[in-house]
């Protein structure tokens, strides 16, 4: 083969090259528009200097992996096959493939919380599924739509680019540009490096959001050094919940609840699911989906009366009444063998075993029933709540047992100030937070969208699809589990401590 700089396949390949760059360059904007989605699927940096982190990385790293698929594809096919026709058409077609799985792992992640891998197969499926049986047609419509025009976008810039490519060489922005997002590659893993060392979150959350992401780790090149802190580090990213001083204190004052005597709600707590099958018959409730609650009874009921994670439950083992109830009696519990009853017969919100239940013939207001978890190795379990007047968002995926009780004194009663001094749980008909935190049997539970992440006390974890229960392959998120932490911590974190 021919290949002198006279030769007309030197000739071609050289000219390939340099069209490859421009097409490459018309990608990198392309996949900058469509990767701008990542950015707005999660909370937006709360510094200036997380904010400007985010937009280098963005640009930065978009750009570097476009470029990465030209080297690893059509540069190759350039060299081996130079025939411009040809090159120009193979080309779109492996652009647009690249466009639409990028498109498809940013509408998983905008919708999972999670990018696209081996373990969430079944997941994504069921989520394209039920959005293709909701409109077939339109769906179809827009999806094959999509298709092509990335195609037709691929094709004019490829065929533009060459016939333009004598003309596009004299112009010199694309070294400025380059230089440029060298320069923002290079400045975010340094930001990086040192928000790792500083134990800066507001820059290391964002991990985990652009795909493909794999950040210079901190830890080992600067102790290299001798420039980390290792003490101040490890305390920064310890995630152990032992040596707690303060095991439980409320926020004070605790503000007092006036509760209507107009508004009774009955949550029924069932053993059996054939008798709850029953009773959901019997009084005509609607299922609500995605019920988050641990497997070991005694949490879920702890979670369910106090408004509160299992992780305080030592604490108020002398205190039978929750602190939200202490003031005024808004509970009225009956028919639980591990919990006294609490009787307080004009009290609002009654919660009810499956047992005492029998004795109430006739239930008014607002009735909420589930059954509790099956046995089982498992630590938590999803399952279905029912009932005939208690609206929740929609932008909700999990929703747990405190989030209950949290919803029904903040909303149903009126009173948002006692449930934020006294719980740990979200307003289900206000809230649009995707996230969750939960401790049980000695595993802290925190979940975003559809990504639930199960760490035990020796330091093991795992990630997992809650929805279908599948094992995610994806590396720990440290910052999304200290703030989980620090927010399952908040009635037992000092004054003192942010």
């Amino acid at each position: 083969m021919n290949l002198t700089p006279q030769s007309p396949f030197s000739s071609k390949a050289s000219q390939l090259l340099s069209w490859g760059h421009w097409f490459t360059f018309a990608n990198i904007g392309l996949v900058l528009l469509i990767s701008s989605s990542y950015l707005f699927a999660d909370k937006t940096p709360a510094s200036l200097l997380g904010g400007f982190y985010m937009l280098i990385t963005w640009l930065s790293h978009t750009s570097f992996i476009t470029f990465c698929a030209f080297v690893l594809t059509i540069f190759p096919l350039s060299l081996v096959f130079p025939y411009p026709r040809h090159i120009r058409g193979m080309a779109a077609l492996i652009a647009t493939c690249g466009v639409s799985i990028l498109s498809l792992d940013a509408f998983v992640y905008f919708q999972l919380g999670y990018h696209l891998n081996l373990q969430s197969g079944p997941e994504i499926v069921s989520l394209l599924w039920n959005k293709f049986s909701d409109s077939p047609f339109i769906t179809s419509v827009l999806a094959i739509g999509f298709v092509l025009l990335v195609l037709i976008f691929e094709l004019l810039a490829g065929n533009r680019a060459w016939r333009h490519l004598a003309e596009l060489k004299q112009y010199r922005f694309p070294k400025y540009a380059t230089v440029a997002l060298v320069g923002c590659f290079a400045t975010s893993h340094s930001i990086h490096i040192w928000a790792d060392a500083n134990a800066y979150f507001d820059i290391t959350k964002q991990d985990n959001v652009l795909p493909l992401s794999y950040p210079t780790t901190a830890k080992t090149l600067l102790a290299r050094h001798d420039l980390l802190d290792i003490k101040r580090y490890e305390k920064a990213h310890d995630i152990s919940l032992t040596q707690i001083k303060n095991p439980f204190s409320v926020i004070e004052p605790i503000p007092i609840c006036k509760a209507p005597t107009n508004k009774p709600v009955t949550i029924a707590v069932f053993k059996q699911p054939d008798k709850l099958a029953e009773f959901v018959t019997r009084q005509q409730l609607v299922p609500i989906k995605q019920l988050l609650q641990p497997t070991n009874h005694e949490d879920a009921l702890f979670n369910l009366i106090y408004g509160l994670p299992a992780f305080y439950k030592p604490a108020m083992s002398q205190q039978p009444p929750p602190p939200w109830s202490a003031s005024e009696p808004l509970l009225s519990v009956t028919g639980f063998e591990s919990f006294n009853d609490i009787l307080n017969p004009e009290s609002p919100i009654k919660i009810i075993s499956a047992s005492a239940l029998e004795t109430q013939n006739n239930i008014q207001g607002t009735i909420i029933a589930f059954s509790l978890a099956p046995v089982s190795t498992d630590v938590i379990h999803n399952s279905v709540l029912y009932s005939n007047d208690f609206t929740i968002s929609q932008q909700l995926f999990f929703k747990q047992l405190q989030d209950i009780t949290y919803t029904l004194v903040a909303s149903h009663l009126n009173c948002s100030e006692l449930a934020s001094h006294t719980m740990l749980g979200r307003d289900l008909q206000h809230s649009a937070s995707v996230e969750g935190v939960n401790y049980t049997q000695g595993v802290l539970v925190a979940f975003k969208k559809d990504r639930i992440t199960l760490v035990s006390q020796d330091g093991s974890y795992k990630n997992l699809s809650g929805t279908e229960g599948f094992d995610i392959d994806q590396k720990l998120d440290i910052p999304f589990l200290i703030n989980s932490i620090k927010i399952l911590k908040k009635f037992s974190l000092k004054k003192s401590e942010p």
